[in-house]
């Protein structure tokens, strides 16, 4: 159970790799002489005078910002710029909340980062042409000089509007259906819906000249409010019902909130009750309106069906510690993944559910407590992951070893890297630099786009390879 954020660190160095694109490190003194090599993430400690250094080519784009006190939890707002956008710049919208130190100098922030830019680049580095009397040096001199133009951090332009918020914001989710309207946790126990309509517009019709923080602070009253027994995490938002919610708390219950004539809802005072412990976090089922799923502190992932009562339609043990995270694949609505305390996470299909065993995938690749999952919302095998050992890692579930795919990479970046053989070969591309990463989600809008939260602000990427494996009618 993995939750506050303590500290705010300034972390500024980017590892990101794969066994394609890959970091290395060096000393100063040995970076001369010593051959590129890669660098795996708990597996290789760092020696005296060692520092990793980010391969801008592993990316297409790759910014970072910060919005003042950490924030936990955020939410990408849709917005009306086109629903498949793969053209530079890109602008996005997000709605968060903040962790401060005192409850009276948290908000609810809602920002606009535009003019975010970036570039598509080739999977594997082409050979040379035989022949050519380009020197390979300048090349890569050139493609340097490229990735520091556009992987720098002054080419975005953030502007920001700030709602005051009475205590720190635990989660927070845009309604799909009407992302104006934003529904908050707090750790006062109360969950609050908002109406951030007046903010995005304003936004939307500021002009991207120079980035620009607010520095005051606006007062809204929330449109609905209701509180819980005890503080929680768990929130999510029907993708089929407009305006249908859940909720749940650390005293194991869970609310649904029915959406009413207008901007008000009915919360169901008779909560859903069968955990036996904190519910840690809900999803509605992508093809059910009905059905959700929630994960607890005791070890259990349940589902739920509103029609049936208040007990679960089906409870099953998901991991041997507290289940943090849960994510429904919405491409293939059979498909529902978790991620543990103890750094696993499953794939299970939940047709096999009556079988028993309905895992058809786990990894152990991360050693320490899962805090955020989802899968792409453009490739049905592809999702992401982010850990408490700072990775943000991405998986493609459809990938397996070929040896003589991998003869032929390796004999291409043989003189360039000396990678990993030992990696599991559904994992596609690993991200560091941020510190104590607590949520990540795809932007719907922008394939291959990720957004991830730290302690130490906000990243903003997208892996060349990930954005390459997209299907040609998308990319």
């Amino acid at each position: 159970m993995v939750r506050s954020i303590k500290n705010r660190q300034k972390a500024r160095k980017k590892l990101n790799k794969r066994s394609n694109h890959v970091e290395g490190s060096s000393s100063a003194a040995a970076a001369v002489s010593a051959p590129t090599r890669v660098w795996q993430p708990g597996v290789d400690a760092m020696e005296a005078g060692e520092e990793l250094q980010c391969d801008p080519s592993a990316y297409n784009s790759l910014h970072a910002f910060q919005e003042g006190w950490p924030c936990l939890s955020f939410d990408i707002v849709r917005d009306s710029l086109g629903l498949i956008r793969t053209e530079f710049p890109h602008t996005i919208y997000v709605v968060t909340g903040t962790q401060a130190e005192k409850p009276s100098d948290n908000s609810v922030n809602i920002f606009k980062l535009s003019n975010i830019s970036g570039k598509r680049r080739d999977l594997v580095p082409k050979k040379p042409v035989v022949g050519s009397d380009m020197d390979s040096d300048d090349d890569d001199s050139d493609d340097d000089d490229s990735d520091e133009d556009e992987l720098g951090l002054g080419g975005p332009v953030l502007q920001s509007r700030k709602v005051a918020h009475q205590g720190c914001v635990n989660r927070i989710r845009s309604m799909p259906q009407s992302p104006h309207i934003c529904a908050a946790w707090g750790d006062t126990g109360y969950v609050q819906v908002w109406d951030f309509s007046k903010h995005l517009n304003f936004l939307a019709e500021s002009e991207a000249t120079a980035s620009e923080v607010a520095s005051s602070l606006f007062n809204l009253a929330p449109i609905s409010i209701f509180k819980h027994k005890d503080e929680g995490y768990a929130i999510d938002w029907s993708p089929l019902v407009p305006g249908r919610l859940v909720t749940g708390d650390c005293k194991n219950s869970i609310y649904l909130w029915e959406p009413e004539s207008g901007t008000k809802w009915n919360v169901d005072k008779n909560p859903f009750v069968g955990h036996a412990a904190s519910v840690e976090d809900l999803q509605w089922s992508p093809t059910e309106a009905n059905v959700f799923a929630s994960a607890s502190v005791d070890k259990n992932i349940a589902i739920w069906d509103t029609r049936l009562g208040k007990s679960a339609a089906t409870s099953f043990k998901a991991h041997d510690a507290d289940v943090n995270v849960i994510s429904w694949n919405r491409l293939a609505s059979c498909m529902l993944a978790s991620g543990s305390d103890d750094g696993s996470f499953s794939i299970r299909d939940l047709r096999m559910l009556k079988d028993g065993d309905a895992v058809v995938a786990h990894f152990t690749y991360h050693k320490h407590p899962i805090t955020s999952i989802e899968w792409s919302p453009h490739e049905a095998s592809t999702l992401s992951v982010s850990s408490a050992d700072n990775q943000l890692t991405i998986w493609d579930l459809s990938l397996e070893r070929d040896e003589e795919e991998e003869v032929e990479f390796k004999a291409q970046i043989e003189d360039k890297v000396n990678a990993p053989t030992d990696l599991p070969p559904q994992l596609l591309f690993v991200h560091q630099g941020q510190k104590d990463i607590k949520e990540l989600h795809w932007h719907a809008q922008i394939p291959g786009m990720i957004i991830s939260t730290a302690a130490d602000g906000f990243n903003v990427l997208m892996p060349s390879n990930v954005e390459s494996s997209l299907p040609a009618n998308i990319a």
